[in-house]
């Protein structure tokens, strides 16, 4: 199912002979071999040859030579060089510090700095509360992570999770002027990341955390969340949670079903999942079947896990025990934060009418899109390149934008359910169909609204 992806994006540098058809030669070349032409500009002319970039998305790395060699098959035609574009963007990382003040003189110094600034540090040793007022602490948060489940590419470690980090706190700021810092542990002991987050506390007003392997990832949450005064985050649970719930609820719509009577099946009983199925028992879903890598979870199982544990007892009421091409046989709703391609068509063709599936593992989803989209009624996934992704950058920023404004030390699902009415009331009636149940990520408002909705539940609680 692999298709050109931006994440495989290139520049190829060509020389070529002049020619009043060769611009369109070189398209054709490249889209013969699989890319998708992005961009074409002649770059050198001279009278013997020109030199053209041309831009194109790839399906991988090794994409790229296949490119290169149907090119350089054209009669007179030379690859002077290829750029792989996301590398030339993580050139020198994706962040920097800039000051708000200026520093223009002596007395600018004198007042951003000492003496003057031992005033500030008096007056916060007098009362801490205004280190929320009169430092960085008002509007940021630290991004931490062990490196233990980077996005799909598992234990990759701190230093090789350094670019989603810088990646995430980007998105804070464009989306929610929000300021982040990567923390990226070299430890993946839970003591220890509890213990360093915590003599961190005092610079951030809140944390999210990132890409921490269950189940470690939700005693460090739990933790946290008693022993600090700043709210803390698991995106990988929490927003992943508030955007399925957000583009169930307009599913639903779509089909005409509520969330009470549907059968749902969650595949992924790690972070994700987890926190899926607290938030749709929450909104009211009543028939959920949680499967994991041996199948259902149910309760004639002791587990070890507490999580899965708790699972057993409060999902699948029927006590469902068999696999999960069983399990989605007649479900309404199919829910995927797991692997790749462990479903196929037939599968979701013995879905109930109306079927809606969710296959949000990235990149490559539990089942085809495209097969899918022939039996359901709804198809998301988590990927940009087909209609209805399922994106945390939907959640998060504004989520903490709310935070930080309410100044809150705290997260409750009353926060969450807020936050996903507020994305799920950006697609309108009249927008909403099958191919557009959940916002654009780059919609303006979305953002905004989720932050007035999150620092409103937040000064209600």
């Amino acid at each position: 199912m692999a298709v050109p992806s931006p994440g495989y994006s290139i520049t190829l540098r060509v020389q070529t002979p002049v020619n009043f058809t060769v611009t369109s030669e070189l398209a054709a070349a490249v889209g013969a071999a699989g890319a998708a032409v992005t961009a074409l500009d002649v770059v050198e002319s001279t009278h013997q040859h020109l030199i053209v970039d041309i831009s194109c998305n790839t399906t991988d790395a090794g994409h790229s030579d296949r490119v290169r060699d149907a090119l350089e098959a054209l009669d007179g035609v030379s690859v002077r060089k290829v750029s792989d574009r996301t590398f030339l963007m993580h050139l020198g990382g994706k962040l920097e510090v800039v000051p708000k003040v200026a520093l223009r003189n002596r007395d600018d110094l004198s007042r951003a700095y000492t003496p003057g600034v031992a005033r500030v540090c008096q007056a916060i040793a007098a009362n801490p509360d205004d280190a929320r007022r009169l430092t960085v602490k008002r509007n940021t948060i630290a991004v931490v992570t062990d490196g233990s489940a980077v996005l799909g590419l598992g234990n990759i470690g701190p230093a090789a999770a350094l670019p989603v980090m810088e990646g995430k706190a980007a998105l804070f700021k464009q989306f929610a002027g929000v300021d982040a810092w990567p923390v990226c542990l070299d430890t993946q002991d839970t003591e220890e990341i509890i213990r360093i987050v915590k003599a961190l506390a005092p610079v951030y007003g809140g944390v999210n955390l990132e890409d921490i392997a269950a189940p470690r990832c939700f005693e460090i949450e739990r933790r946290l969340r008693e022993e600090l005064d700043i709210p803390v985050f698991h995106d990988d649970q929490h927003g992943t949670a508030i955007v399925t719930l957000a583009a169930l609820q307009n599913a639903l719509k779509v089909v005409n079903k509520k969330i009470e009577d549907v059968k749902i099946v969650v595949a992924g009983v790690g972070a994700a999942g987890n926190a899926i199925i607290q938030l749709l028992k929450a909104q009211g879903a009543l028939n959920i079947i949680a499967c994991g890598r041996s199948g259902a979870i149910h309760r004639n199982e002791d587990y070890a896990d507490p999580h899965r544990a708790w699972l057993a007892a409060n999902t699948n009421p029927e006590n469902f025990s068999g696999s999960l091409h069983d399990a989605v046989a007649g479900a309404d709703v199919f829910i995927g934060v797991s692997g790749p391609n462990i479903l196929g068509e037939a599968q979701v063709a013995a879905m109930a009418e109306d079927a809606i599936v969710f296959a949000m593992a990235n990149p490559d989803p539990e089942v085809d899109p495209v097969a899918a989209a022939k039996h359901a009624a709804v198809v998301a996934t988590g990927r940009s390149d087909f209609p209805n992704q399922i994106n945390n950058v939907l959640a998060f920023p504004g989520f903490f934008r709310g935070l930080l404004d309410a100044g809150a030390a705290d997260i409750t699902d009353a926060m969450l359910v807020a936050a996903a009415d507020a994305i799920a009331r950006r697609v309108s009636d009249e927008e909403l169909n099958a191919s557009f149940i959940i916002p654009s990520v780059f919609d303006p408002h979305v953002a905004a609204e989720v932050a007035a909705a999150v620092a409103a539940a937040a000064r209600t609680n």
